[in-house]
């Protein structure tokens, strides 16, 4: 039998958690994020789940003419833009919309005469100095796009690097703003973080991600209080029971030690299924819906669980390693990391189930 581990995507989830957003900022076009494989939860559940986009955003181009071959017919933002010239006849082609990030970018387009009815669209850098251009170079960007036949629209977006604390986006807003005064054009800024909490950013367009898929942007507010459901479920079972008694250790580097005589069980799921190996005893998990915690070092393909509050747990006991009971972002902070990492860096061997429901 196969090992008893499984990845449920749930389809409902994800189409509710896009109706949040939209809720959140109704009217407004709404981009669907789908890059890094619909963030872990795959292209097929993305595109069913977000039927109801505007239009998805990616930053793959094979991913992109993946999403054209399966149907999509509605828009497409590639986030990065261009990688190469070769991208804009690819753009030109299926109809993918660019982002102009860096001037090399805007003179690709340029001098791409058999480009037509491109829709592109131009990035400020607000102050994350990871992508985009200074405003100086953003108006002449926007200008000189504009002045081109091969060009059907041209829009201007920024990316906020910290819209997920109060008044963390502020300053960026204004540097958009500034930059962008005078140009008309369709604007996208919001981010899910700032969807949730900054409503004057919400522009012409959003682009959710991580809340689409059930966590949180924030560090301090939890997804389900945001309204927001778990897309992905990670369960496993019980594959062996041990009995300790006080003293005993647990796994590799016996970094637990037990303190009374204790129950643990042993599930088969380690880091290379994708759950972090940095997680520390105390990570939630739980057992046939009871809550409890990791004990010891996550290994290559196993972990250790409390059983104190199951006495009567054995091998085959349901376990879930986050999901409905167990939220995702619970576990990532116990492991020093964030939910968009877990999702990402699920492994290829788990096996994944997609429901409605």
């Amino acid at each position: 039998m196969p090992r008893p581990i499984l990845a449920t995507i749930s389809i409902a989830a994800m189409r509710h958690n896009l109706s949040v957003a939209r809720a959140h900022a109704p009217g407004r076009f709404a981009w669907a994020v789908v890059k890094a494989d619909g963030y872990g939860h795959g292209l097929h559940a993305a595109l069913r789940a977000f039927a109801d986009a505007d239009g998805l955003a990616l930053v793959e181009f094979d991913r992109a003419s993946r999403l054209r071959e399966l149907g999509w017919t509605k828009p497409l933002l590639m986030l990065e833009g261009a990688f190469d010239e070769s991208d804009v006849e690819q753009a030109r082609r299926q109809q993918l919309s660019l982002v102009v990030h860096e001037m090399r970018q805007l003179h690709w387009i340029e001098r791409a005469t058999r480009a037509s009815a491109l829709d592109v669209v131009v990035k400020l850098n607000s102050g994350m100095n990871r992508l985009g251009l200074e405003p100086a170079a953003f108006r002449v960007a926007f200008e000189r796009l504009r002045r081109l036949a091969a060009v059907r629209s041209v829009g201007l977006m920024t990316h906020f690097a910290d819209a997920d604390r109060q008044g963390g986006a502020d300053a960026a807003l204004r540097r958009f703003e500034q930059a962008a005064q005078g140009l008309d054009a369709p604007r996208s800024l919001a981010n899910s973080a700032a969807i949730l909490s900054l409503p004057t950013s919400h522009a012409s367009s959003i682009r959710p991600g991580i809340m689409l898929y059930g966590a949180t942007p924030f560090d301090d507010r939890d997804a389900r209080a945001l309204g927001l459901r778990a897309a992905m479920t990670l369960e496993s079972r019980l594959i062996a029971v041990q009995s300790l008694a006080a003293g005993d250790t647990v796994g590799y580097g016996s970094t637990f030690r037990a303190q009374r005589p204790m129950r643990i069980g042993i599930v088969a799921c380690g880091y290379a299924d994708g759950y972090p190996r940095h997680a520390a005893t105390g990570t939630p998990i739980a057992v046939e819906g009871v809550a409890t915690q990791t004990v010891g070092r996550v290994s290559m393909d196993m972990l250790a669980v409390d059983l104190g509050a199951l006495p009567q747990a054995d091998a085959g006991a349901r376990v879930e390693l986050w999901g409905d009971i167990v939220p995702i972002d619970e576990v990532a902070r116990a492991a020093g990391t964030i939910g968009y990492e877990l999702m990402c860096a699920l492994a290829a061997r788990v096996p994944r189930r997609v429901v409605d429901a």
